[in-house]
């Protein structure tokens, strides 16, 4: 071999791969960088010996080996392995093939002391030694597996022998009991006794044979050794069982009594009365969960329904009375189910939070009849202009405010005058601790006001009596007080017991003697709350803010409530992410009778909902969880469980009644839920108004897929549709209209339902800008630079202030100008500057929406 050779043609020569000889190279103290490197005869002798001395041998046997060239012989050698079979079983010797193969090097004399050709010498050498590995392993590998044949044959002969010598010994002892009589009975001869010579000539054979059983030598011949003659292979407790079945044969009737006994303790016993079943039942209940519980048939559970008089499937849920009615009278007994673990541990969750009672403020409600002044009273206690932005002058929801006044911290609610926010008063009145009722002074008492005394004598709350507008012409405080007489509310000057306090919200008269009277009767109630530890208390509003989420303003009535509470809010819980005051200012907390703004719940909870700050996300799930359950299964009682009378009256009722189907969307739940409650009583006999989805936000695609295949009106309320409702809505032609005051809503639906023609006043966007973006003039205040994306906007139109698709703002334009020219209309695809009438907050991102109201003849 030259010296020329490579560390690559080594490896190829010496068939060995070339990592694992460059590992080998640096074993043996020689580094190299890559396998097209030449390695020296001085280098290849260096490797020879490490390997010679890696695998035990001594440095002279190098001179010893002679490779001056070399012949490669591949053989290969073919072996059978015979393996004996089993005469038992009658398999046959089986033979296996073990090929080994060999590769032989041959030396060519003359060339001694050839590094390559030892090492060649050396990896042929071991690869035999693995081959010959290889096969022996092969070989023990057959031995092994024959020989585990071997045994589970012999075991398997070996239990069937067992078997045949069992059921031979049962047949013999059957035939020997009905032939023979029993030892020791009357008229029957007793057995000999055994002969020792007998017993010693047993003991002397091999085997001795009695019937078909075979005897071991060198056992006692007795009636258990003869029983289990050829079964000595079993364990001992195997011969107990069958010893023990062999001793009952012979009394059959006696084992299986004791059969019976074992299993049933006493045996059984028939029933002699009917079983009576303590059923426990929650609110509400399905069928077939009532008939599990019986031990019934779903069927005999309806049938026995039906006979009360009550049409319900085996699917449907009933309701508690109902329930027990029929548990009664199936002959059960009925107890009511007690609350969930959930709400037991929230309970006692609750009531482990304690603490000392400090002064709170007055939470106060102002109540009265639309446009007495309750908003401008409030707007003049705050110093700010709410009632310019409420959409007609009118509020339509609940306000919640916290005022620093002279007299100290005062937290005020402002609910609505309007006849269908009948609930939003009660609940206001609930909430508070002082009701001022605001009467017109040229006015008078009206229904609202008769309304709002009603609900302050059921909640048992203190009446403060303000007459407002007493700065007008016509304005008789002594005619308000007169009339109120006739209601149970007499002023302290006629010896009763009730505040009166004359002012004017306009000018601020009396105003302070207002804040005196709500101070004094604070001072009177005595007002205490926890301040510290968990917070409790009311959901006042809510509604779902598109960039937000979920939004909820609550009271709080006792604790305080901090950023990163963890609460549950009727069905909704969450952990608590920002906290905002009135004025949409970040807070960190909330005590007592201060209401906040709280982002981060799972849903819109609902108006009048309480809310508990619990210790982790756990439990508020599961409470939140479990009350979702009990109020879908309320829902679904008061959907179903209709009686047979009711359905004939419905039946009867079907050929005339017709039905108007609603879906309404609001701004906020409040104004939601008394536009469905408003709509739905306008019902008579021949028109039935069906709102059949309401919610909270922007009418989205799935609410006008549920108009398309109702055929209903969709309704909103200061909300808008977004685009892929919009397609939806042109595309089948469902009926859409938009209202921005509750007066216009009941108006419509009222004309529609008591069959009234009239002219028909509906509002028609011709317009929508879109804001680019705001900049400010010291003549006009803010102007917003749009582009008109819709129609036109014509300067002389009422518009709107949208922002995600919610209605922040309503009035008129300021300036409409293309450039510094004043225009009168300016259209689609085109800009142009935007000044809105007392409203200086607009930001980029809104919408300007531009509408006309226009007159309809009413049509059949």
């Amino acid at each position: 071999m030259s010296q020329q050779t490579t560390i690559r043609k080594l490896a190829e020569l010496v068939n060995t791969p070339v990592e694992k000889l460059l590992e080998q190279l640096a074993e043996a103290g020689m580094s190299f960088s890559g396998p097209d490197q030449v390695v020296t005869s001085i280098e290849k002798v260096k490797l020879l010996g490490f390997l010679k001395r890696s695998h035990g041998k001594s440095e002279s046997a190098a001179e010893e080996v002679v490779a001056p060239g070399k012949i490669v012989l591949n053989r290969s050698r073919k072996q059978e392995i015979t393996v004996g079979g089993n005469a038992k079983s009658g398999r046959g010797p089986s033979t296996i093939d073990v090929v080994v193969r060999k590769k032989v090097t041959l030396n060519k004399p003359g060339a001694a002391g050839d590094p390559d050709a030892e090492m060649a010498e050396i990896h042929r050498k071991l690869a035999e030694s693995r081959q010959r590995n290889e096969a022996e392993q092969i070989a023990l590998a057959a031995k092994d597996r024959q020989r585990a044949e071997e045994l589970a044959e012999t075991k398997r002969v070996a239990d069937a022998a067992a078997e045949r010598a069992r059921l031979a010994a049962a047949e013999a002892a059957v035939q020997d009991d009905a032939g023979k009589p029993k030892p020791g009975h009357h008229g029957s001869p007793k057995p000999a006794p055994a002969r020792a010579d007998d017993k010693t000539a047993a003991n002397k054979g091999k085997t001795a044979h009695r019937g078909s059983h075979a005897m071991v030598a060198g056992v006692e011949d007795d009636d258990n050794t003869a029983r289990f003659a050829g079964q000595l292979h079993l364990s001992a407790s195997d011969r107990a069982r069958r010893s023990s079945s062999a001793n009952n044969r012979g009394k059959p009737k006696q084992r299986q009594r004791s059969l019976d006994q074992s299993r049933t303790g006493t045996g059984f016993q028939k029933p002699v009365a009917p079983m009576v079943r303590e059923i426990a039942i929650g609110d509400a209940i399905t069928v077939s969960d009532l008939a599990q519980k019986l031990a019934l048939k779903g069927g005999d559970v309806v049938k026995q329904l039906f006979k009360m008089g009550v049409m319900a499937t085996i699917t449907q849920t009933i309701d508690h009375d109902t329930a027990v009615l029929v548990t009664e009278e199936l002959g059960h007994k009925a107890v009511h189910a007690d609350a969930g673990d959930a709400e037991s541990e929230l309970l006692a969750h609750v009531e482990a939070v304690q603490g000392d009672q400090t002064q709170r403020p007055p939470v106060v409600t102002i109540m009265g009849h639309v446009d007495h002044g309750k908003t401008s009273l409030l707007d003049y206690i705050r110093t700010t202009k709410v009632a310019s932005g409420e959409a007609g002058g009118i509020t339509q929801h609940i306000g919640a405010y916290h005022v620093q006044t002279p007299k100290g911290t005062i937290s005020f609610l402002d609910t609505p005058g309007h006849a269908a926010f009948t609930q939003m008063r009660q609940r206001g009145a609930k909430l508070t601790d002082i009701v001022i009722l605001v009467v017109a002074a040229d006015d008078g008492v009206m229904p609202q006001t008769i309304e709002a005394i009603k609900h302050a004598k059921a909640a048992k709350v203190p009446l403060i009596i303000a007459i407002n507008k007493i700065d007008k012409s016509d304005a008789d405080p002594s005619r308000v007080k007169n009339d109120l007489l006739a209601h149970d509310v007499v002023a302290e000057e006629f010896g009763g017991d009730t505040q009166m306090v004359e002012l004017s919200a306009k000018t601020g008269l009396g105003v302070d003697d207002l804040l005196d009277a709500i101070s004094l009767q604070a001072e009177v109630l005595d007002l205490k709350a926890v301040f510290e530890g968990r917070a409790s208390g009311v959901v006042i509003e809510s509604a779902l803010d598109k960039g937000r989420g979920p939004v909820a303003t609550v009271l709080v009535q006792q604790g305080t409530l901090s950023k990163g509470d963890y609460l549950v809010c009727g069905i909704q819980y969450g952990r608590v992410r920002a906290l905002f005051d009135e004025t949409g200012s970040q807070v960190a907390q909330a005590g007592p009778s201060i209401p906040v703004q709280v982002l981060g719940l799972s849903g819109v909870p609902e108006s009048g909902d309480d809310f508990v700050v619990v210790a982790d996300e756990r439990l508020a799930k599961d409470v939140a969880q479990q009350r979702d359950v009990k109020r879908r299964e309320t829902r679904l009682v008061a959907a179903a469980g209709n009686r047979m009378e009711d359905i004939m009256a419905q039946m009867g009722e079907g050929a005339t009644q017709q039905t108007l189907n609603l879906v309404v969307k609001a701004d906020v739940h409040g104004s939601m839920q008394a536009l469905r409650e408003a709509l739905t009583g306008l019902s008579n006999e021949q028109i039935r108004i069906n709102v059949i989805g309401s919610g909270v936000g922007g009418i989205t695609e799935s609410d006008a897929q549920l108009a398309a295949t109702s055929k209903a009106t969709v309704i909103g309320f200061n909300v808008r549709a977004d685009a892929s409702a919009r397609r939806v809505i042109e595309g089948n032609g469902v009926d859409l209209r938009y209202f921005s005051i509750i007066y216009d809503v009941i108006d419509q639906v009222k004309q529609v339902a008591s069959n009234v023609l009239g002219k028909e006043i509906r509002e028609e966007i011709i317009g929508i800008a879109q804001v680019r973006d705001v900049f400010r003039s010291s003549k006009f205040g803010a102007v917003a630079g749009c582009m008109v994306v819709e129609g036109v906007v014509k300067r002389s139109k009422p518009i709107r202030v949208l922002r995600d698709s919610v209605v922040v703002f309503e009035g008129e334009l300021e300036s409409l100008r293309r450039f510094k020219e004043n225009v009168d209309e300016v259209r689609v695809n085109t800009e142009c500057g935007i000044g809105v009438k007392a409203y200086n907050d607009v930001k980029p991102g809104d919408q300007i929406e531009c509408f006309e109201r226009i007159e309809v003849q009413r049509t059949l």
